[in-house]
């Protein structure tokens, strides 16, 4: 998933989705402006938790829970058997005079004399509540992965149906971070519902039981007690604990969002030597981390802490009345083993009802940034019954459109043009008078505030945004690839092109020879953002996807001017052999790539002021000749400069070269 590219990384300027931040607006008016609670968290996980569709998937559900019964059953067996070893042993060595005969009675008949059968059975009762439980778990596990990949799969689908103004105001690290924990969230969410929450439940109901039917009720009594209160400290401290837990979250996010913008502009951190600045940038918010960290262990260990403590009281006073009905004859030394050893078993259910409740709560955190995204409505959405864009000839027409990013600085005033069926048309004009938006607005990245685009007198609003860009090629100027090989990036433009056709693209792009040269050919890594090439061989490259695309129109936004007057002729060749054919709209800084045009449009804040052909506009003396006398005038001093430069290196390279005398 490439997220990051050089547009969004110079205007992102906020930290990462904040934990008590509210939405901000310009996703769609149903996006949510408040964090859900925690009922409705539950209710928007439902579906992911519980397989719908997938019957395979709902037979290891019931497969699972019948397996929790009968491990839970073992798991009850256990303490009795122990008891019955007990009272077996006390009454083979009792006295005499019959103390163990009360033994010998809490016996069931038939065993009395086989204590090393009991102990046996004790074993073979803990490996079958072993066993069971890892078989139980196995079970789930594709369910709870299930769950996992279906989540995680939807809401990286929906990031990328989301607008490019809501990727502008995010950035890359934060974002695959809320990813990375919200999959983890509801990874575990799921096993701690199925595998723990019920099991726990089911176990402490038959503990209460046992104790009640067994001895007394004032046994059940002091051990819901001792449950009670050990719930509600627990609820209690993680309720504390859950805003520690969102500092250390948000550090986390934005030491993490430091570190990916830090290495991801490696370059530019070089040029400046800003290592330290970068370094110290990335300690503070690494110190952030750690002061929330260690408060999120101290906070740890006083739950731990409180937690032994209610448990054990609560253990004390019960084994205080089983000495007690020991003492009055009421039960047998196996009586008070069978207590305790309940009560160290109840310590793990509990211990994990603790733990479920911190660990649900820290998972809502973790998923409910994801859960903001997912919905999110998109500012640009399809229409019902949206139908697909029919291109015939390809004519692509602006009629009065209107535009601004945010309502206090209008970007297009009133554009209106056309760019015929198979012709070129050129926009030129200084920075910021709103030439790329143009090629936003074609795309649909945005909507016009007023006015309509069309193709073939289709208006884009209407139709299908996939065919809608399936229409339209771009060459943009700042090309990003992505990390894998060139023959992966050219194959980008229409995946299910054969060989021939990569080779052939690659071929009309005029790379073909260089990527030939190459050890491994078409399977050379790119590197990071294509860093590994130079910026004509990754123009070339963006050429040859778009070529591969074989789209019948095409957006060529200042594809060239980050590039030397040497490689720029180069890529010119190549751009206007792509654009023979096509309907093309080429949005220029240098106007030296646009004098061919059919028709150059110059636009200055926001408006057309000019239009015509090349020697049209130079003869009216406008703005366009203004630029174009600026541009030659600022070329011929670099020419010049370039010039002295080469002279001074062949006059000291002919002073090295004279022989000393």
């Amino acid at each position: 998933m490439r997220l990051a590219t050089a547009a969004w990384r110079r205007k992102i300027s906020s930290n990462l989705i904040m934990a008590n931040a509210p939405v901000p607006a310009g996703e769609g008016a149903s996006a949510p402006l408040e964090r859900p609670g925690l009922l409705t968290t539950y209710r928007r996980l439902w579906p992911y938790l519980w397989p719908h569709g997938r019957v395979d998937l709902q037979r290891r559900v019931f497969l699972a829970f019948g397996l929790l019964f009968v491990a839970k059953a073992a798991t009850m067996v256990m303490p009795f058997t122990f008891k019955w070893a007990t009272d077996a042993l006390v009454a083979a060595i009792g006295s005499k005079d019959g103390a163990g005969e009360a033994a010998a009675a809490a016996v069931p008949a038939g065993l009395l004399s086989a204590p090393f059968l009991l102990i046996a059975l004790y074993g073979l009762s803990r490996i079958a509540m072993a066993g069971l439980t890892q078989v139980r778990d196995g079970l789930f596990a594709k369910v709870a992965m299930h769950a996992v990949r279906k989540l995680a799969l939807q809401t990286f689908e929906h990031m990328h149906r989301l607008s490019l103004r809501f990727h502008l105001e995010r950035k890359t690290g934060g974002l695959t971070r809320v990813l990375e924990r919200g999959r983890s969230g509801i990874e575990e969410l799921s096993r701690l519902m199925v595998l723990t929450l019920v099991p726990t439940i089911v176990e402490l109901v038959l503990v209460l039981g046992i104790l009640a039917y067994e001895f007394d009720w004032l046994y059940s009594a002091v051990v819901a007690a001792m449950i009670a209160s050990y719930l509600g400290f627990t609820w209690k401290a993680t309720e504390w604990r859950i805003g520690i837990r969102r500092r250390m979250n948000n550090s986390d996010t934005e030491a993490n969002t430091k570190a990916v913008d830090s290495l991801l502009n490696f370059e530019t951190v070089k040029y400046f030597g800003a290592e330290r600045r970068e370094t110290e940038r990335y300690d503070a918010s690494m110190e952030r981390y750690e002061k929330a960290s260690t408060q999120t262990y101290v906070s740890l260990a006083v739950l731990n802490a409180g937690q032994a403590v209610i448990f054990t009281l609560g253990m004390t006073a019960v084994m205080f009345l089983a000495a007690r009905d020991i003492m009055a004859g009421n039960t047998t030394i196996g009586g008070f083993v069978l207590v305790n050893t309940m009560l160290v078993q109840l310590s793990m259910p509990l211990n994990f009802m603790g733990m479920i409740y911190r660990e649900i709560k820290q998972a809502l955190i973790d998923i409910d940034d994801m859960f903001l995204i997912l919905h999110r409505n998109p500012e640009i959405a399809d229409r019902p019954g949206a139908a697909p864009l029919r291109v015939e000839a390809g004519t692509v027409h602006f009629e009065d459109v209107r535009f601004s990013y945010i309502p206090e600085r209008p970007i297009l005033r009133g554009v209106s043009f056309e760019v015929p069926a198979g012709k070129t048309v050129a926009i030129v004009g200084p920075s910021g008078a709103g030439k790329s938006t143009l090629s936003r607005l074609l795309f649909r990245f945005y909507e016009p505030g007023a006015g309509r685009i069309t193709i073939d007198g289709q208006d884009i609003t209407t139709v299908r945004q996939d065919s809608l860009r399936a229409a339209i090629g771009m060459v943009p100027q700042d090309t990003v690839l992505f990390n894998d090989t060139i023959g992966y990036n050219i194959r980008y433009g229409r995946w299910d092109a054969t060989e021939a056709e990569v080779r052939e693209a690659a071929r009309l792009a005029q790379i073909d020879r260089f990527i030939e040269s190459l050890p491994e050919g078409y399977d050379t890594p790119v590197g990071e953002r294509g860093l590994k090439l130079s910026g004509g061989e990754k123009q070339r490259v963006a050429i040859a996807r778009t070529i591969l695309k074989g789209p019948p129109i095409l957006v060529l936004d200042e594809a060239t001017s980050a590039l030397d007057s040497f490689t720029e002729r180069e890529i010119q060749t190549a751009l206007d052999r792509v654009s023979q054919g096509r309907t093309t709209l080429v949005i220029a800084h240098r106007l030296s790539t646009v004098i061919n045009a059919d028709e150059i449009l110059v636009l200055d804040q926001g408006r057309v002021v000019e239009r015509g052909n090349h020697a049209e506009l130079l003869a009216r003396g406008g703005v366009y000749a203004a630029l174009w006398n600026r541009q030659r005038e600022a070329d011929a001093a670099r020419e010049a400069l370039k010039r002295a430069e080469d002279e001074r290196l062949l006059l000291e390279e002919a002073r090295r070269s004279e022989p000393v005398a």
